[in-house]
């Protein structure tokens, strides 16, 4: 975990980074939605981890879909990560999180390129870039600057692409946010917890894991666009709730040795081992107080984990522990806790 100061600095480059305050709010991921659910894990989940919500039993669930950009304007129809936090709500009254975006990889290593990166990555003017320039940077495996959408003035991805241009690790990452998208629908999006964990299989075994959710319906993307279906994503889960429910099917890939355990820029190789965990159903939305309970004043962190999941030592996993806790003190979130064991 950072130090206390360290932890409240990265929390004020990003709001220091937004188009414009956002009150009581998650400054990244600010515009979202709170899903209740339902997890049972797999037949097989129980071999590989001891977690209590792997052993087969019902497990309520708390989930909150959201976009990735930080301020008020919700830009559904925008290329953009989107970000799938989950609540698995243990016996005891603790919590099991787990945090995936789209984002199949991260785009920073440490704190330090974080800052790095912030000082980089800072809005600026909109300037469009000619096509034959595009064509000039795909040339020397640059990364393209996109056009901007209608009425879009300030560009939020023209730093980012200086910073990846310089910097190879975090390439991969960028590349990805370019390119990403917009989702059909929250529930037709696959979503990755890019850090690794270890588990702890019944005969002690502790194995290196990535987690990452599919959606039993498949993937679907639609062609970006702003207008007129830019606050689209609400209703749409919605509906889709309204006629049946939601499935996602938890993945849990198996580090080897030589994979990059404390990297989360760094990708593991396609062909490791991957086990179903159990499958994630969404049930319903809560309305009115309940909505603001499920998606807003619930906290999540990546490091609020059950006995059998420890983080691993990646420092940007580290980092969000404190980071998050800053966040939620400034708007008045569900305090963290921490196991009993780790008390």
């Amino acid at each position: 975990m950072v130090d206390p100061p360290t932890a409240k600095r990265l929390v004020q480059v990003i709001h220091d980074n937004l188009p414009a305050p956002v009150g009581e709010r998650r400054p990244v991921h600010t515009i979202g939605i709170g899903v209740n659910g339902r997890f049972v894990a797999s037949e097989v989940a129980r071999s590989y981890c001891i977690a209590e919500h792997f052993d087969g039993e019902p497990v309520d669930v708390s989930i909150r879909f959201s976009n990735g950009l930080g301020g008020l304007e919700q830009h559904d129809g925008w290329s953009d990560v989107r970000g799938m936090a989950v609540r698995f709500h243990l016996k005891n009254g603790t919590g099991s999180d787990l945090i995936a975006t789209t984002l199949g990889e991260f785009f920073v290593r440490n704190v330090d390129d974080f800052f790095k990166f912030s000082d980089t990555a800072k809005r600026e003017p909109f300037r469009r870039r000619h096509w034959l320039l595009k064509i000039l940077d795909f040339l020397q495996l640059k990364i393209p600057q996109r056009n901007p959408y209608p009425g879009e003035t300030q560009a939020i991805d023209a730093g980012a692409l200086r910073y990846a241009n310089q910097h190879r690790f975090s390439q991969l990452g960028i590349f990805q946010v370019g390119l990403i998208g917009a989702p059909a629908s929250y529930a037709r999006a696959s979503y990755h917890a890019v850090h690794t964990f270890w588990v702890t299989a019944p005969d002690g075994v502790r194995r290196p894991v990535r987690f990452y959710w599919q959606p039993v319906a498949g993937v679907r993307n639609i062609k970006p666009t702003p207008e007129p279906c830019e606050k689209y994503l609400f209703d749409e889960l919605k509906k889709r709730l309204k006629r049946w429910p939601a499935r996602f099917m938890l993945m849990m890939t198996i580090g080897e040795e030589g994979d990059t355990l404390d990297d989360c820029t760094k990708p593991w190789p396609g062909t490791r081992l991957r086990i179903a965990m159990g499958t994630l159903t969404l049930t319903e939305i809560p309305e009115g107080e309940d909505q603001a309970t499920a998606g807003e004043r619930i906290s999540f962190n990546p490091c609020r984990l059950a006995p059998g999941i420890e983080p691993s030592n990646d420092p940007i996993l580290k980092a969000r522990l404190g980071a998050y806790e800053v966040s939620r003190e400034m708007r008045g979130g569900c305090p963290f806790k921490w196991r009993a064991d780790n008390a």
